[in-house]
């Protein structure tokens, strides 16, 4: 018995756990009274909300240490190679920033046409969870942009704070020599390791925090709160369907990128990448990919890790609909231009983690902190998270791979000659090569 519990995966689990969620929040929305061992128990949904409380309170302690490690890493652990290739650092900075925006705005008009919080009732106090009283201007995020300390903005996960204080930290230390610099970025990507493997620790509790939280809003709300979170999942699928179509397709059609083949050679990091929901575990596989299909390896080992820092199609879309969706749920009216600061925000703080399964989930949390909004309704969103982490993390794995491609077309260094295998694969189609080379000459 005990062997085929561990053989349920943690996406299983979640499942499970939001299934049983729901019953209980059907079967128990208010008081019920139980005699066990002599003793009258009282129990009701909104007992276990406990449980999805602890889960936030872990997922809001990651925010900081991730955030810091990953970003410095991610910046200054390429500081000598955007020196030795600043032409193609610049160009893929510009290129990731344009269609991260586009990813974003179009995330953004999804959410805001289907409106998939409306009608949601959260159980929260609301006394604690109100719109700002002061309208949220630009100038006054960057005055609060810039932190006093940034022990306090760790303690208070201002995560617009730590961002700017850890890019200044990593340009800092691409200015640094010799072993001092190699110890601190030794360091901090151990940091990043661990906190990566405390993220894993920390969603080993998501199912309880899942059916917690889901019993607690059926329990409060009743089933019709369903509705909403399918209209969330379909908002978020359509909208990335719309994305590939209208970003990348015609982006990959303009670098003249051979469809069919770089269909053929992203088939499977794409399914790796939606079975496991984490990039990294797709990573090896698609640079590979890419290098067969004629994309130089030093553009790969370039584009393709800084891409994973800056190029977050999937996520950033993500977090326009997921971040809007806890606003509508809240019933906080957020004007366009507030929208397009908190979008801006998403876009900065979410740099860096597309390794880590479900961690846009803490971004989000530190956002939604940032704006005030209730992050009672993340654990609505955690009851789906799963089924939507699959879609955008496929996409952010092809919008990466793309973006070597047309990278290395930019440079003008992709080759159209090359035979799309793989070196393994090669070997076991040479008889055929002699041939195709001889028509060619």
């Amino acid at each position: 018995m005990i062997a085929v519990l561990r053989k349920v995966s943690l996406t299983q689990w979640i499942l499970i756990s939001m299934v049983l969620g729901i019953f209980i929040g059907w079967l128990y929305p208010k008081d019920w009274h139980f005699h066990v061992f002599g003793y009258w128990i009282e129990f009701n949904s909104q007992n276990l909300k406990v449980l999805s409380i602890i889960f936030l309170h872990m997922v809001k302690s990651l925010v900081a240490p991730l955030i810091f490690a990953t970003l410095v890493v991610g910046i200054a652990g390429h500081g000598d190679d955007m020196k030795r290739i600043g032409r193609l650092a610049l160009k893929s900075i510009i290129y990731f920033e344009v269609v991260t925006t586009l990813a974003l705005l179009i995330g953004l008009v999804a959410v805001n046409i289907t409106r998939p919080g409306d009608g949601v009732v959260l159980p929260v106090d609301e006394g604690k969870y109100k719109a700002p009283e002061k309208a949220i201007t630009f100038e006054g995020v960057l005055e609060h942009t810039v932190p006093s300390s940034v022990i306090r903005a760790a303690a208070d996960n201002e995560v617009l704070q730590v961002v700017f204080w850890s890019i200044l930290f990593a340009v800092a230390l691409t200015q640094v020599r010799g072993r001092p610099r190699q110890i601190m970025l030794e360091t901090l990507d151990a940091l990043a390791q661990v906190m990566f493997k405390f993220t894993g620790i920390v969603m080993s509790f998501a199912p309880f925090g899942v059916g917690a939280a889901i019993a607690v809003t059926v329990g409060h709300s009743g089933l019709s709160v369903l509705y909403n979170l399918g209209l969330l999942i379909l908002t978020l699928y359509a909208a990335l369907v719309v994305f590939l179509l209208i970003v990348l397709l015609p982006a990959a059609i303009l670098a003249r990128v051979p469809f069919r083949k770089f269909a053929r050679a992203v088939k499977e990091p794409a399914l790796i990448a939606f079975a496991t929901t984490s990039s990294e575990a797709a990573l090896p596989k698609a640079m590979l990919a890419m290098e067969a299909i004629g994309v130089p390896k030093r553009i790969v080992a370039f584009v393709m890790p800084t891409g994973y820092s800056f190029n977050l199609d999937g996520t950033t879309l993500y977090l326009a609909v997921a971040s809007i969706f806890v606003a509508q749920s809240a019933g906080v009216e957020l004007s366009w231009g507030q929208q397009i600061v908190m979008m801006l925000t998403l876009m900065l703080t979410s740099k860096g983690v597309a390794a880590v399964p479900r961690a846009s989930l803490v971004i989000l949390a530190g956002t939604l902190t940032m704006f005030n909004l209730p992050l009672v309704a993340l654990g609505l969103i955690l009851a789906v998270d799963e089924l939507m982490d699959m879609a955008r993390t496929t996409v952010n794995l092809i919008g990466n791979c793309l973006a070597t491609c047309i990278l290395a077309r930019w440079e003008g260094e992709f080759d159209d000659q090359a035979s799309g295998l793989e070196p393994g694969e090669e070997e076991s189609a040479q008889p055929t090569e002699p041939v195709a080379v001889e028509q060619r000459v």
